[in-house]
């Protein structure tokens, strides 16, 4: 099955444009809204609620609440079926190296383990 013409049209572009995304003046709110929104969306899911569903229903939560062991954590996305949580996604910018920097694949499988 290929990809959805929109993902091939995000990976086009981030590609053309790829030195402005990976310096680390590009953070992460804009890569949320850029790259990240446009992919789940290209995807099906309704990322910003365009249905109007309740708090309680919404396909994506924005910042979610988790409890991790005694402090409260907020992962960038919460994705959600039947309002029941599945997976939690936590964006950074394209600077982070995560290959050399493993803290953030950390701190997504905390809020994990928590929710759990």
């Amino acid at each position: 099955m290929p990809a959805p013409p929109e993902i091939v049209d995000l990976v086009k572009r981030f590609d053309q444009y790829s030195a402005k995304y990976t310096s680390p003046s590009y953070n992460e709110f804009q890569v949320r809204k850029e790259f990240i929104d446009r992919f789940f969306e290209a995807l099906g899911r309704d990322v910003n609620n365009r249905s109007g569903l309740d708090e309680r229903y919404k396909d994506v939560i924005h910042e979610d609440t988790v409890q991790v062991e005694k402090s409260t954590k907020a992962p960038d996305y919460s994705f959600r079926i039947g309002g029941m949580r599945k997976f939690f996604v936590e964006a950074k910018k394209p600077a982070v190296n995560l290959k050399e920097n493993p803290e953030p694949a950390y701190q997504v499988r905390r809020k994990a383990i928590g929710y759990s």
